[in-house]
């Protein structure tokens, strides 16, 4: 779950950017929701792993 953090980590970087460079803002901004989307997989994976599909 390393891995997991270090990607909320990124994805709350790029928060911070897009609300310090207005400029560039709708950039980080998707940048931060790519972060989110890999968080999302990352969580997935886990529970994926931890629970397997129980063949019927």
């Amino acid at each position: 779950m390393n891995r997991l953090v270090e990607i909320r980590s990124q994805e709350s970087l790029c928060r911070e950017r897009a609300a310090l460079d207005s400029e560039r803002r709708a950039f980080w901004l998707a940048q931060a929701q790519e972060w989110e989307q890999r968080a999302l997989d990352e969580i997935a994976y886990h529970f994926r792993e931890c629970h397997p599909a129980q063949a019927n």
